[in-house]
């Protein structure tokens, strides 16, 4: 379908940057390319500023801030740069001024405000720009790799020139994740540099990464415009994990192989444009340098391990156990959180419908664009007990825009204005939007239970969690706190009234996503009650050689979250299908 990917092939410009949303390979394509081409004989430097990254998992070696050459592999060098460690040394530059001039609490919030994504991505982004700009670096390495690349909104903020003035120091609309970038104003000259070369096709290449499934597509789609909107127009795509053939009486494997062939079937048109390669769904875990370059030399390999490995039985309850404890307990908020990808939509469904069958009065609300409810239950009818709804993120963030825009905007000159509007594309901005809605269908709570598929983070709650805050980021817009807003948090920290459900798959970046997400919750004074498992080869009967092996692989990651991370855990298996309608829906609980 695609020519698959070789990077002894491919022309590669000095810079690749490699991106796309989490589970779908960045890591361990960008190091398999990076092997491959220190294997040509070429000196390669390979970076990455993800703060979940496992490249020391897959490379097998610890690494620091500082490049290390890799004993397996001549002309291979890598560093694992944390940029959670940089975001504190930011959060210290811009909060320490006002230490001892300002109440704790005071202090405490803008700390919150400062520890969201964005202020992790531009202290990532200061990273990027030294190795960027250095010409020392060009002129000691052939290749520089990122496993994980700055986004669009990083990238034009870093543009506007107001970002670099003492606007935000002066601005009361208080929108801002990224806190006054004036604090970074000597480096303006650096990120300018740092931008330019992102933008020139001759020294850098974006390789978006995909599975093929429509929410990785559809997420390459949205990276691929808004990188080409602020000029880097360089980029390649690839499809990572194409299963290249099936057995036909092995009902997973022939669900499995046409599922993805659907999926690329419906391919976004403006991904249609970029050159695109594949590379191969493979058996064992991407891990080790063997194991990467076997990637590239295509060959099929089947890793079943070794015998002790393949008799483990790991016995887990299914979902039906999560909506018993829930119905028992008589819990009335009931949250489905994860990385995009993992099944929050199909998992939060399932349990409306487990509990509306058991007689509970029931509502269903998701906050996620491409998780579309009235398809979810397509073609069924609905139990009287059962109500759904969808809060639609692009209305309640441009009416919350609009209401900034209004109080905020008043008096900006064009610059600054600019500036605020691109402020108010962030993601915490959405977060903060969305959070008053959420307010509102909690409400509900009181006469039924509320399932939400999609939930506000950790950091969100706490960035609220103040009076100044609740006042700063609500009351600007309307007036007053609402009433449903302040008893919003109190509830959610409340075990007898709400659950949290984390959904993952058994892979790397998932659980390790998950973890970072469960312990956002936990500053927040909220504990999840279930991890759900979703997706599981290992828990299917599957013949084919390529999925059986990849199903021992997940042992190790079942066995984390089981052992480690979760206080209760369940596990759906890969289902043949995708279940569409309240019946059909009812296959997850029994699966």
């Amino acid at each position: 379908m695609y020519p698959l990917f070789n990077p002894n092939k491919a022309v590669l410009t000095p810079f690749l940057f490699f991106t796309g949303k989490g589970g779908v390979g960045k890591t361990s394509t960008a190091c398999a390319t990076a092997v491959s081409l220190a294997d040509q004989g070429k000196k390669v430097l390979l970076v990455s500023t993800d703060p979940a990254s496992n490249l020391q998992d897959v490379l097998d070696v610890e690494l620091t801030n500082d490049p290390i050459a890799i004993p397996s592999v001549n002309n291979l060098f890598a560093c694992n740069i944390d940029p959670e460690a940089s975001a504190k040394t930011y959060r210290d530059k811009v909060v320490g001024p006002y230490r001892g001039k300002l109440p704790d609490s005071v202090l405490s919030t803008m700390e919150e405000q400062l520890s969201g994504a964005c202020t992790v991505e531009i202290a990532a982004f200061d990273e990027f720009s030294h190795l960027l700009s250095d010409e020392d670096v060009l002129n000691q390495y052939d290749h520089v790799l990122f496993d994980t690349a700055p986004t669009g909104h990083t990238l034009r903020l870093l543009q506007l020139p107001t970002a670099w003035s003492g606007f935000l120091d002066e601005s009361t609309h208080g929108a801002s994740c990224l806190g006054p970038l004036s604090g970074l104003g000597e480096k303006k000259e650096l990120y300018a540099k740092a931008v330019e070369s992102l933008s020139n096709p001759e020294k850098t290449t974006l390789i978006l990464v995909s599975r093929p499934d429509v929410s990785s597509l559809v997420e390459a789609n949205r990276a691929s415009s808004d990188l080409k909107d602020i000029g880097i127009q360089n980029q390649l795509l690839i499809i990572n994990g194409l299963l290249q053939t099936h057995i036909s009486k092995d009902k997973v494997s022939t669900a499995f192989f046409e599922r993805q062939r659907n999926a690329l079937n419906e391919i976004p048109d403006t991904l249609k444009d970029i050159a695109t390669f594949s590379l191969p769904f493979v058996s064992y875990s991407l891990t080790g340098v063997d194991n990467l370059r076997n990637l590239f030399s295509h060959n099929p390999v089947t890793v079943m391990g070794n015998e002790a490995a393949n008799k483990e039985t790991i016995r887990l309850p299914g979902l039906s156990k999560v909506i018993d404890d829930f119905s028992s307990k008589n819990i009335r908020v009931i949250f489905t959180m994860g990385k995009g990808g993992v099944g929050k939509t199909s998992i939060a469904s399932a349990i409306a419908v487990g509990l509306s069958e058991k007689g509970h009065r029931v509502h269903l609300t998701t906050t996620d664009p491409a998780a579309h409810l009235a398809y979810t239950f397509e073609g069924s009818v609905l139990r009287e007990n059962l109500t759904i709804s969808s809060i639609n993120p692009e209305i309640e963030v441009e009416k919350y825009q609009q209401e900034v825009l209004s109080i905020a905007g008043e008096g900006l000159d064009e610059e600054a204005l600019a500036y605020l509007k691109e402020d108010l594309e962030s993601p915490c901005t959405e977060e903060i939007a969305l959070f008053r809605a959420f307010a509102d269908v909690v409400e509900k709570s009181e006469n039924e239970i509320v399932v939400i598929d999609t939930a506000p983070t950790g950091h969100t709650l706490l960035l609220l969690d103040s009076t100044e805050a609740y006042h700063k980021e609500m009351s600007r817009s309307t007036g007053d706190v609402p009433e449903s807003v302040k008893k919003l948090l109190p509830r959610l920290r409340n075990p007898a009234e709400t659950g949290v459900v984390i959904v993952t798959l058994a892979e790397a970046t998932p659980v390790l996503e998950a973890a970072r997400l469960q312990e956002d919750l936990k500053r927040a004074q909220i504990d999840p009650k279930w991890w759900v498992i979703n997706q599981s080869l290992y828990a299917t009967d599957t013949i084919d050689p390529v999925l059986k092996g990849r199903a021992r692989a997940e042992i190790e990651w079942i066995k984390k979250v089981k052992e480690e991370l979760a206080s209760k855990c369940a596990v759906i298996p890969w289902l043949h299908e995708e279940k569409i309608g309240y019946d059909s829906l009812k296959e997850f609980i029994d699966a």
